[in-house]
């Protein structure tokens, strides 16, 4: 048995790649090799959704019932040797496509980052994981990313998180919980390290805690009545620990979907183990501004300011 595992670990992690059929020019990264894991009773069907009235214009697609978790891949024509696993939101009942994915991988692959724009599996969709299901894919995602850095120009140590609203919480949960045990290791890739180098949250949905919590991301990752322990087990707050990288968050006071005591909280729980933590908080912005509802307001400087923050920790080349 032991011997069989070792064979298995031993084999070379295959990055399985194809052309998007979303987004031309760009390859797309299954983040399992086959599939993906404890879907015996998953719900899922994967569909994609466009919500723009005039997706000639502007699109706004989102993919719900996720089965085939992928890594989309944003190559800058001038890479600077960093990367960033991209997290978009969608208060875990389906995952954003282009408002808080492919138009903020543009943004930061034209300032030289090497992004990969994640989908990730829903919990409440009966996958054996329940609640660890986003976390499987994102570790096994950065762990792909980092094992197959060099082929991508991008330094094994430059890589960087940056999650939105509920991918905010795929991210922060990362941040702080690379090394939970999720899954099987079923290659060579599996084998790296899961922690990211530094992590951006994005209006994060942070806590479980029902006073502040998104209440349909709670409910879509908990359920109805979770336990004080489960709460806390998903609360990012509780999750704070010294060697977790470091971590900018991003948020908007007048927020009225996740307030920004997410932000404040988790702020608070990093400083008080000495984990660098920089914040920015807008007067205005709302929630989900992403790159496109930002233009125009204060927020608007939000790229800018996370690349200047990258700099400063040595990331950009």
């Amino acid at each position: 048995m032991l011997l069989a595992l070792l064979a298995i670990l031993a084999l070379p992690a295959v990055a399985r790649a194809e052309d998007s059929p979303f987004i031309p020019g760009h390859a797309v990264i299954a983040i399992w090799p086959g599939p993906a894991p404890g879907g015996a009773h998953a719900t899922a069907q994967e569909a994609v959704v466009e919500r723009a009235k005039d997706p000639a214009a502007l699109r706004d697609r989102y993919v719900r019932g996720v089965t085939r978790p992928t890594l989309t891949v944003f190559r800058p024509a001038h890479p600077n040797g960093a990367a960033l696993l991209m997290a978009p939101g969608g208060g875990y009942a389906w995952v954003v496509m282009d408002k808080e994915g492919y138009e903020a991988a543009e943004r930061f692959a034209a300032s030289g980052v090497t992004v990969f724009v994640m989908t990730y599996r829903l919990p409440q969709e009966g996958w054996a994981a329940g609640p660890d299901t986003p976390l499987q894919d994102a570790q096994r995602a950065l762990r792909l990313v980092r094992f197959h850095a060099g082929e991508y120009g991008v330094g094994p140590h430059r890589i960087g998180v940056m999650g939105f609203s509920a991918g905010g919480h795929v991210a922060g949960l990362l941040t702080l919980a690379f090394d939970r045990p999720v899954y099987a290791p079923i290659d060579a890739a599996d084998q790296v390290s899961a922690r990211p180098d530094l992590s951006i949250l994005m209006y994060p949905v942070a806590s479980m805690d029902a006073a502040i919590a998104h209440a349909g991301s709670r409910k879509n990752l908990l359920g109805d009545t979770p336990t004080p322990e489960r709460i806390a087990a998903y609360s990012l707050e509780d999750l704070a620990r010294p060697d977790a990288p470091p971590v900018m968050l991003v948020h908007a006071i007048d927020d009225r979907s996740v307030p920004v005591e997410n932000s404040l909280r988790l702020m608070a729980a990093l400083r008080a183990v000495h984990v660098p933590v920089e914040a920015h908080l807008f007067e205005e912005g709302g929630h989900g501004f992403g790159i496109r509802f930002a233009v125009g307001k204060p927020a608007q400087a939000w790229p800018d300011l996370v690349l200047a923050w990258m700099k400063r920790k040595g990331m950009l080349g």
